[in-house]
């Protein structure tokens, strides 16, 4: 057996660049980057593929903060390539705070605008997420990268990107894509009647849903909404479109639409958004995205709460923002929210994708798979 004092003796004979080389290459090779998810639901494994040259590491949902201080600050603070992700707010509430303090890279995630032919909550991967590191886009209450971007980025100076998003924003109106492109295509005059006057329609969202939490200074419901549409529209035929989460049982309304049947028309079919809003005049919502396409086809918009695309000049806005003093048109907000902030990602070729191509796979996909919208595909998925 070689003594301890030989190999001390030797190793002293040894020149420090070669000893150096030497350890180098007895240490154990470093890995990939670990990027660290708190609060994505375990279904979320598309998480690889989005970032593949990452060590996804996640952490189980619902921890208790001892559980973070106790087992994951020091994980997360052993390699100082570490990143943090939280989705939405269902990381825990210091997240953020302990990356700023420690210079660790940290962002919230969210699906994106463009996302995929059926719901989220049927565990469909999108095609679009968004990553901001101040904040959630959705969140009124302070800055966030979206609302930074719009406030700042110099449109005009950006030819070229105007005249990408004009032809965008027309190839997606024409065809009829939308967020979650659920609902049928249906032919609407049957189902709303003959119009005779003027139409509005009520965008109703899950209640409970967090674009609403903090969104909206008021606490309003989807009932709430359709009253204040029939009281400021006399005469007016009002129609109200229910969330397709809530047509389709997959969440349960906090307010019962049987209630405000005698001012309104509720739709107890989930039709294409694209399609509901043929021969509308006025849109009503809280929060939702869809305020923001039907902006995209020229209708009037009233929003309740302060949604991203509000406060622009383009919105008859009920609650405003202080911080938001610039006016857009309609394509540089498009241009913004849909070509600069969220990132693309093709599932089936596990790769990078520009929104042109985005658009052009989910019309593939919804042509290619009908069934995915239907009732049937609905019962099986939660099996």
């Amino acid at each position: 057996m070689v003594k301890a004092s030989t190999v001390l003796a030797e190793a002293a004979k040894t020149p420090f660049r070669i000893m150096a080389g030497i350890a180098s290459r007895a240490l154990p090779k470093r890995g990939k980057p670990p990027l660290f998810l708190f609060g994505f639901a375990a279904w979320k494994t598309f998480m690889y593929d989005w970032f593949p040259d990452k060590e996804i590491i996640f952490a189980p949902t619902g921890l208790w903060p001892i559980e973070f201080d106790i087992n994951w600050k020091w994980r997360i603070l052993s390699d100082r390539r570490a990143e943090v992700m939280a989705w939405q707010y269902k990381g825990l509430p210091q997240l953020k705070d302990f990356c700023a303090s420690k210079n660790i890279p940290f962002h919230y995630v969210e699906d994106g605008f463009i996302r995929s032919v059926s719901l989220g909550a049927l565990e469909t991967p999108p095609m679009s997420l968004s990553f901001d590191r101040q904040d959630m886009y959705f969140n009124a209450r302070g800055p966030t990268d979206l609302e930074t971007l719009l406030s700042t980025y110099d449109f005009d100076a950006d030819a070229d990107l105007l005249r990408s998003a004009q032809t965008l924003l027309g190839k997606l109106l024409s065809t009829g894509l939308s967020k979650y492109n659920t609902g049928a295509d249906v032919s609407i005059e049957q189902i709303y009647g003959p119009k005779i006057g003027k139409r509005v329609l009520v965008i109703g969202q899950v209640e409970g849903d967090a674009s609403i939490a903090y969104g909206s200074r008021g606490k309003y419901n989807n009932n709430d909404l359709v009253r204040l549409a029939h009281l400021e529209n006399p005469g007016a035929q009002i129609i109200y479109k229910p969330h397709p989460q809530v047509l389709r049982g997959i969440t349960k309304p906090a307010s019962d639409p049987n209630l405000v049947r005698g001012i309104c028309t509720v739709l107890d079919q989930d039709i294409s958004l694209a399609h509901s809003f043929r021969t509308i005049d006025h849109i009503y919502t809280i929060t939702s995205l869809a305020g923001f396409e039907a902006l995209m086809r020229g209708l009037k918009v009233t929003t309740i709460g302060c949604p991203f695309y509000s406060g622009w000049g383009l919105t008859d806005d009920r609650q405003l923002s202080r911080r938001r003093k610039r006016k857009l048109t309609i394509v540089q907000l498009f241009a913004g929210a849909y070509i600069l902030y969220p990132k693309y990602f093709d599932p089936i070729a596990k790769e990078y994708i520009d929104i042109e191509r985005a658009i052009d796979l989910l019309a593939e996909m919804k042509a290619a798979y009908p069934f995915a919208n239907s009732e049937a595909w609905v019962k099986t998925a939660g099996e």
